[in-house]
């Protein structure tokens, strides 16, 4: 069951799908506050900071500035306290290979994700994969 307000924090590096997630949240039936970050430095440095106060759960890209997304899932997976933190993955960067994908699917998903997201062209579609992925996510809590 998801509560009443969802704290949401989004590390992505670009300004254009930044703007394009917020209007998605404002658009699905489910109450948000939503806190961005632009890179991976960044992200690190709120989540430490904010470690007792941590967000409900992290949209994280793969593919950012500075730090990857996957040296801050590592970083978050060895911190004691930020490792309980829900994932969500979001990514352009795979390319469309099923083979590749699934493989890449396995290895987040050992690296503790709670779901992935391959970021749509579609804004319909953007607001029906942020949906699910948060029922989802909520529902194995």
């Amino acid at each position: 069951m998801i509560k009443s307000t969802l704290n949401i924090l989004l590390a992505e590096d670009n300004h254009d799908y930044r703007f394009l997630f917020e209007q998605a949240l404002n658009e699905i039936p489910i109450t948000t506050h939503l806190t961005t970050v632009e890179n991976g430095e960044q992200l690190m440095k709120y989540l430490i900071e904010h470690a007792l106060h941590l967000p409900d759960i992290l949209f994280l890209d793969l593919s950012m500035h500075r730090k990857s997304g996957f040296e801050c899932l590592e970083e978050i997976k060895e911190h004691e306290v930020l490792k309980m933190l829900p994932v969500i993955v979001i990514t352009i960067s795979l390319p469309k290979n099923l083979i590749y994908e699934q493989n890449m699917m396995e290895v987040l998903s050992r690296m503790g994700i709670q779901d992935y997201i391959r970021k749509p062209d579609d804004f319909d579609l953007l607001k029906k994969a942020i949906y699910n992925a948060l029922n989802k996510a909520f529902e194995e809590k």
